[in-house]
């Protein structure tokens, strides 16, 4: 099966939170992910405090073939430019 990477969203109604994880692509969204790589807190006022991965897992998970959604991608993006 192929494994994805994509935002498990958590947290209250008007609240979201999200979690990165590395998941079954044809799993139900509700479903318990294979390796949870990080979080992203959208409402977060602090820019530094929105985005936390685990940068080598990450990694780890695309080279053994895992594809990263649209904005788990971005959010990537952003990670490695405030690592810079």
């Amino acid at each position: 099966m192929a494994v994805v990477i994509r935002l498990q969203r958590v947290g209250k109604k008007a609240q979201p939170q999200y979690r990165v994880v590395a998941i079954e692509k044809k799993t139900a969204v509700g479903s318990e992910a294979k390796e949870v790589l990080g979080i992203y807190h959208p409402c977060n006022k602090e820019a530094s405090e929105q985005i936390k991965l685990n940068m080598d897992r990450v990694q780890h998970w695309i080279k053994n073939g895992a594809k990263p959604s649209e904005t788990v991608a971005s959010l990537i993006k952003k990670t490695e430019a405030a690592a810079k």
